[in-house]
């Protein structure tokens, strides 16, 4: 018989399956441990493989940008991604003690100032998975462009035992 970790029942609660690490697109690995800690590099937020939306982040509507709230979605896949990158290095995730922190970018449109918004995406799903655990510092950061043309961004840290 096989028991699921109280991280894993609650991710299944909330009809969340982590996905397959996302293989990188440069030089760099997923995640590194060092110590207790776990440094994830930055994650996009791509579902089977694939980006479900590019471009900037802006509140225009305008054709070819992605809209505050898609961006906000795309941040909690980018965290759910970064998840999936800490369990392939710690083995379980009731092994996290806390995330420490949490650093979001978003591509935005030269008008766009909605960063902390959309990184709540990330920020709000983390506490939903790891309860008092995922309460963290956090950095939301505008920027030109991503890689891939991405329109957001998520790398953590998190302390395990």
């Amino acid at each position: 018989m096989t028991t699921s970790s109280t991280v894993e029942s609650r991710l299944a609660e909330l009809g969340l399956e982590l996905p397959p690490v996302a293989a990188p697109v440069a030089a760099y690995v997923p995640a590194v441990v060092t110590g207790s800690w776990v440094h994830t590099s930055g994650q996009l937020p791509f579902v089977d493989g694939a980006l479900p939306a590019t471009g900037k982040v802006s509140a225009s509507g305008a054709p070819g940008t992605v809209s505050p709230e898609q961006a906000r979605e795309l941040a909690a896949q980018a965290a759910l991604n970064a998840v999936a990158a800490v369990k392939d290095r710690v083995g379980d995730l009731d092994r996290v003690v806390r995330i420490v922190k949490v650093v979001g970018f978003v591509a935005s449109d030269p008008a766009f100032t909605g960063q902390p918004s959309v990184i709540n995406g990330a920020s709000e799903l983390l506490g939903r998975i790891f309860g008092d655990a995922g309460v963290h510092a956090r950095s939301a950061v505008g920027v030109a462009v991503l890689p891939l043309d991405a329109p957001v961004e998520v790398e953590l840290v998190a302390e395990f035992r």
